[in-house]
């Protein structure tokens, strides 16, 4: 496997980003179009109503379950960026230190970790400019 890197770092998940999320997006329109037709079939009207509540509820589902994992995720890294900090310094991260900020940290080597943590509680870096500064980089196999 190829190291991980700035430029590689960002999952990309081919079924989730390129097939379901695409099909997702033609269901709707395709529920849209037949709601549409059926606008001045009233037999038809309530079904093609329901169809395109449930895309949208299936939708919301989709989004839902990415965002409830990655939200999950971004806990217990910082969970484990603040023990690792509170190892190499004898103290917790700073509080001032978003969550973004810490998940970009965690890529950091550990003699890069500590500035740069500093570094993000002093000055506000932002996420992407703390990836981009480090030269060491930790990889993260394991994110959702």
């Amino acid at each position: 496997m190829q190291e991980q890197n700035y430029q590689n770092h960002a999952q990309f998940v081919t079924s989730y980003h390129k097939v379901l999320i695409p099909i997702m997006l033609l269901t709707l329109i395709g529920a849209c179009v037949n709601l549409w037709h059926s606008l001045g079939n009233h037999d038809r009207l309530y079904s093609a109503a329901l169809i395109v509540v449930l895309v949208f509820c299936s939708i919301a589902i989709l989004l839902f379950a990415r965002i409830f994992a990655l939200k999950a995720q971004d806990r217990a890294i910082r969970a484990e960026e603040n023990l690792r900090h509170y190892v190499l310094t004898g103290k917790l991260l700073d509080p001032r230190i978003t969550v973004k900020q810490v998940t970009a940290l965690r890529f950091a080597s550990d003699a890069e970790f500590v500035p740069l943590a500093a570094k993000a509680a002093q000055e506000g870096t932002k996420p992407d400019d703390l990836k981009k500064s480090i030269k060491q980089w930790r990889a993260d196999l394991y994110r959702v």
